[in-house]
């Protein structure tokens, strides 16, 4: 059974619960515990890494994405105890995603001859458009604008400056209490991804693919480099806990995290 669901966004980035929704939300779904892991965003409202708030265990996490030189992936810090220069990277990144996403807009209001009802705030991203245009005039699905307009390589794709491995390494490892490599399996080599992990605390070892896949070189990397086995639904919606970790795997985790503050 699932208690602990430790991959979960909400609309500080792109996801549709707000913050404070996530710990009932989380309750509903039976979970003991939940980590909040927008992109590229840290959370006013946690004022610590741990809290308990409405009976469950919220740990104030991000989902930092790097350029790792063959292919980018994306890093989970956990546990954090924000410092300036993470504050200010996360700040410098949030400028960068706006702008970006003015570029995506122009350019399919352009390209479709629609008007689309974007607001340009920190956090926003290609699923706030994809959104929007699915909202729109426009005869497009929302998987089908990833798919065919702002998707990688895509006529109104436009990439965004990020840190590389190692400095985002390095801003994690300085605030929070473990980092990780987020869904491995997603990417496009997933063998480079995993090699990764060698300068890292864990991996997401439970995450909802969508095909089959084989988790063995998850699990020799887990024993190559004695890491943490982390787990969650990667959520974006209102329904928590699809994926995650049970009772002893969150067991395992706790103990790297510090003592949970009461809010």
């Amino acid at each position: 059974m699932v208690r602990a669901d430790l991959h979960v966004h909400t609309t500080v980035s792109d996801g549709e619960l707000k913050p404070e929704a996530v710990p009932p939300a989380a309750r509903q779904a039976g979970l003991e515990a939940v980590a909040i892991t927008d992109h590229d965003r840290l959370q006013p409202g946690l004022d610590a890494p741990v809290v308990r708030r409405d009976g469950v265990t919220v740990v104030h996490g991000i989902e930092l994405r790097v350029d790792a030189g063959r292919q980018r992936v994306d890093l989970l810090g956990y546990g954090l105890d924000p410092t300036p220069d993470l504050e200010a990277a996360c700040g410098r990144i949030q400028r960068d995603r706006v702008e970006r996403a003015r570029a995506i807009v122009d350019c399919v209001e352009d390209r479709l001859g629609v008007a689309l009802d974007v607001e340009f705030h920190p956090g926003v991203g290609r699923p706030h458009v994809a959104r929007a245009i699915a909202d729109s005039d426009a005869d497009l699905g929302y998987q089908e604008t990833f798919e065919t307009l702002i998707g990688d390589g895509d006529p109104c794709f436009v990439s965004r400056e990020i840190p590389d491995f190692e400095t985002g390494r390095r801003l994690l490892d300085e605030a929070a209490a473990f980092v990780g490599l987020a869904h491995p399996l997603r990417y496009r080599e997933p063998e480079h991804a995993l090699g990764l992990t060698a300068e890292l605390d864990a991996v997401e070892l439970a995450y909802p693919y969508d095909r089959d896949v084989d988790l063995r070189p998850v699990r020799r990397a887990i024993d190559r480099h004695g890491l943490l086995a982390t787990g969650g639904s990667d959520a974006h919606g209102r329904r928590l806990g699809v994926t995650g970790l049970d009772a002893d795997a969150f067991a395992r985790v706790r103990k790297r995290l510090p003592h949970p503050a009461i809010g």
